[in-house]
């Protein structure tokens, strides 16, 4: 059996002639394979440890089942799809809602585990159906609204929880962090996020210095004098030793605030396999499912012991891309140094003293883009919002889903934010497209006021001539 361990030399080990690539069944000398390994793990770094702090969930797990679930995913693969699976943001709206409900982190990783449960039914149904079956149910302007409001609804956390802590520090890691998404080029760009936690940590010490302790709120209650960056617990950290193991505990509540989040799932694989088959020119329209399919059940592994979900991550596919080296040798180095990551938990005690004020800081882009993610999908995907029929369902599901609207069934039961807000573009898109005439199915004509697509008589389309 073929499970995609074996690669043949390319060129001379060293280094690619120009224009040439290396093909996911190809690799460097070992020295260079690891040295490219290590290098997507800081790549993934930033979000990957962002992500378990800010979901409540213990770091060192997050990265060491990072790494499991890489492996699990290039064999079932079979080392066709070179991917790096980190832990997903998508999640962290939902941890904060079902957190704020009164769940533990076992409820927490009970619903996320239904959800990777769910992820992996769609693979197999896309293996057997093919991908078509993903675009009849959930259409692009059902999937960009979806992502956008999973991305939005999370404003709230970073204006009352983190962005209060030091309002200074969340402004300058803001500032320095767009800075480096934007004025940076290559691998530097790719893991802005990381840097961007890096220039919080060390303003953090400056002004601990310069200015002393800050009155502020630090996980609920009351203000309290404490420093910006206490590093008291990385000094009696271990440097060797297993992350926090926990099983999960599974409430209906929790479960629908969480499934919608597998459709953002399903548009993250889809968009990076595309990506990956896009740039190595390989068809992988075939694996699709698989990769789906391979997400879901390293998710349930990883929920299953008390770590987050996972997803493929753009930032790795950004690193092939600059340096076109496609390996999936470079992948496994990844998924190696990630388990040596996860066993010291030194680093995670380093990654929980995040001072909340850099979160501030870093959350605000970071959400944002998430939310922006949905707007994106509509670009690529070319949805028209002049028609009406896409234009009701999306409108109404954001805002319910980022203003935390609720429809209350029983004492016991309601639906809101983002469950409800999924809800409705879902069955709001189908149910309005049963009823809707033929030509807003098929017209891509303007079919609303020009006053919501031209602005002092020149049109969208013309404005983009040039």
């Amino acid at each position: 059996m073929n499970l995609g361990v074996r690669w043949t030399l390319h060129g001379d080990g060293r280094t690619p002639a120009p224009g040439a690539v290396v093909r996911p069944d190809e690799r460097l000398s070992w020295p260079r394979t690891f040295g490219l390994g290590a290098q997507h793990v800081v790549a993934m770094f930033g979000a990957s440890f962002v992500a378990p702090v800010l979901m409540g969930l213990d770091p060192n797990l997050a990265i060491m089942m990072s790494g499991v679930a890489t492996v699990i995913f290039l064999l079932a693969t079979r080392g066709k799809v070179p991917s790096y699976l980190g832990c997903s943001l998508s999640f962290v709206g939902v941890a904060a809602v079902i957190r704020a409900q009164g769940g533990s982190s076992a409820t927490v990783t009970g619903a996320v585990l239904v959800v990777g449960a769910a992820l992996f039914l769609v693979g197999l149904a896309v293996r057997k159906f093919g991908a078509r079956i993903i675009h009849a149910a959930m259409p692009p302007v059902v999937t960009g609204a979806v992502v956008m409001l999973i991305g939005f609804n999370l404003a709230p956390v970073t204006a009352s929880t983190y962005w209060p802590q030091d309002q200074w520090v969340a402004l300058l890691t803001m500032l320095f962090t767009g800075l480096a998404v934007v004025c940076l080029r290559g691998f530097w760009a790719r893991i802005a996020i990381f840097l961007g936690l890096i220039f919080g940590y060390a303003v953090s010490w400056v002004f601990d210095r310069v200015f002393g302790k800050i009155n502020s709120v630090v996980g609920g209650g009351a203000a309290t004098d404490h420093w910006r960056l206490d590093l008291s617990a990385v000094g009696k950290a271990d440097w060797i030793g297993l992350p926090n193991f926990h099983g999960p505990s599974f409430e209906w509540s929790a479960i629908l605030v969480a499934l919608p989040v597998v459709i953002a799932l399903i548009a993250e694989n889809a968009g990076h396999v595309k990506a990956v088959g896009e740039m190595t020119g390989d068809n992988l329209d075939d694996k699709l499912g698989t990769a789906i399919s391979a997400d879901g059940a390293a998710s349930m592994l990883s929920t299953a012991v008390g770590g987050p979900p996972n997803t493929t991550y753009a930032e790795n596919i950004g690193v092939m891309a600059a340096t076109r080296v496609y390996s999936t040798a470079a992948y496994w180095a990844a998924a190696f140094f990630a388990l040596l990551f996860g066993l010291c938990p030194k680093v995670g005690a380093i990654v929980a003293a995040i001072p909340g004020g850099v979160l501030g800081g870093i959350t605000v882009i970071l959400y944002g883009m998430i939310g922006l993610l949905g707007a994106q999908i509509w670009i690529n995907s070319r949805v028209d919002l002049r028609n009406p029929l896409n234009l009701v369902p999306a409108a109404a599901g954001i805002i319910i889903g980022t203003g935390g609207v609720s429809l209350k069934f029983t004492d016991t039961f309601e639906l809101s934010g983002i469950a409800l807000g999924t809800l409705v573009v879902i069955t709001g898109y189908h149910v309005l497209r049963a009823f809707a005439p033929a030509y807003m199915k098929q017209s891509r004509e303007p079919l609303l006021d020009e006053g919501t697509s031209r602005y002092e008589g020149t049109s969208a389309d013309e404005g983009t001539k040039s």
